[in-house]
């Protein structure tokens, strides 16, 4: 009889290597690693011979970058996304794409199950297992941390560590670790250790050696750099000129970022889970995207829709950062985005110094700003006459005149 297959989300860090060796030995199955391609760079090295070295039977190593790019972070940026003003949701995004192309892999490879090494304490599981709730509910789904018998036999990572030795699993790892971090092409995040402190300050000289894709701003260059994007229809298309896919664009958006200190945020979040968690990240790409988007927006975007999406904002950013990217509600507010977004279209020139983004100009073939009519002097085309806002304005306080007389009088 043919053993079971699993196919796990693997990393080849210490808990996932742990992991595949235990799915192996508890459930007498065949374990099948994937690892998904999302930016992650020399992390990649090796990965293939140390899955199959610690036990697994076949290696998936997916190159997923510009889907990534295409159809996950370019939809996400339009809509203006940012959970809780601060964070542009990089680990967020990429869940969904890595559920995916596992229950793909699980489908094609006969598998009755899929398994994670996320936290009974985070927000990936619940995204690891929601995309793929909405995409393939015939698949199981194994959280071993959230299995007892995992738990009692790996209470702390001295147990994990010394599982390893015993099994000779080739993971490089030591008791004391100061963070945890994840990478991928829109942002690197660090978090627990020593971060879990939110009084530590991770942006003190002598912590500059953990960030990897920017330079602090006290150490960027000192004169500025300008760069111009080109949008169409919300997508940035061309930077300074060039043409570019959404793949190329992010690695030349985080290569300028990084050199000049942009897209650091350090905050306290709340978790889908229920409790708080203190986060760095480093955006450096992204944040320029995000913001040129939005000054693109400014100049292009009728002024009642771009309340209506941006009434949306908060509800848009908690279901990509809860895990519903695949949710019907998600759909159908990107269905709204998309279409915000048909005359978002034009260039955008801003100046990178020392961690900013300085706006320096803006122009579109669809520009909803006619200087004609927004000029301080004589209006050429006679579309706007003054004395009309007598009028507009006495209408707007009528009410304010009647409530103010009711509370006067009740004095």
């Amino acid at each position: 009889m043919a053993k079971e297959k699993i196919v796990l989300a693997y990393s080849g860090g210490l808990d996932t290597s742990v992991i595949l060796k235990w799915l192996k030995e508890t459930y007498d199955a065949e374990i099948i690693a994937f690892t998904a391609d999302i930016g992650q760079k020399e992390e990649l090295d090796g990965l293939e011979e140390k899955a199959l070295a610690t036990g697994a039977s076949k290696v998936y190593i997916d190159d997923l970058r510009e889907e990534f790019a295409k159809d996950f972070i370019y939809p996400m940026f339009q809509s203006g996304a940012l959970y809780e003003g601060q964070y542009l949701l990089g680990t967020s995004i990429a869940r969904p794409l890595i559920a995916k192309r596992m229950v793909e892999i699980a489908r094609a490879e006969g598998a009755t199950a899929i398994a994670h090494g996320a936290t009974g304490k985070g927000n990936d599981q619940v995204r690891f297992e929601l995309a793929a709730a909405a995409i393939a509910p015939e698949i199981s789904v194994i959280a071993p941390w959230r299995l007892s018998e995992f738990r009692d036999r790996f209470p702390g990572r001295a147990e994990m560590i010394a599982y390893a030795e015993e099994n000779g699993i080739p993971v490089t790892a030591s008791a004391a670790k100061p963070y945890s971090m994840d990478r991928n092409l829109l942002h690197i995040s660090y978090e627990s250790g020593v971060l879990e402190d939110p009084w530590f300050d991770a942006s003190a000289p002598e912590n500059k050696g953990m960030f990897l894709l920017s330079a602090s701003p006290e150490d960027a260059p000192d004169q500025p750099e300008y760069l111009e994007l080109t949008f169409e229809q919300g997508n940035c298309v061309a930077l300074n000129g060039e043409q570019l896919d959404p793949l190329r664009v992010m690695e030349k958006l985080n290569e300028l970022g990084g050199k000049h200190g942009i897209g650091r945020v350090d905050m306290v979040e709340n978790r889908f889970v229920g409790m708080k968690s203190r986060g760095v990240y480093e955006t450096p790409g992204g944040t320029i995207l995000f913001t040129a988007h939005r000054k693109m927006e400014s100049l292009t975007m009728d002024r009642e829709v771009m309340n209506l999406r941006d009434s949306l904002i908060t509800r848009y950013s908690t279901l990509v950062y809860n895990g519903f990217w695949f949710a019907p509600e998600r759909l159908a507010l990107q269905a709204l985005v998309n279409e915000s977004q048909k005359n978002v279209t034009g260039t955008v020139r801003v100046k990178l110094y020392k961690g900013n983004i300085i706006a320096a100009g803006v122009k579109s073939p669809v520009s909803l700003y006619n200087p004609d009519i927004a000029t301080m002097e004589a209006d050429p085309t006679q579309a706007y006459d003054q004395g009309d806002a007598t009028g507009f304005i006495r209408l707007n306080a009528l009410r304010l005149k009647v409530g103010s007389g009711v509370e006067q009088n009740s004095k």
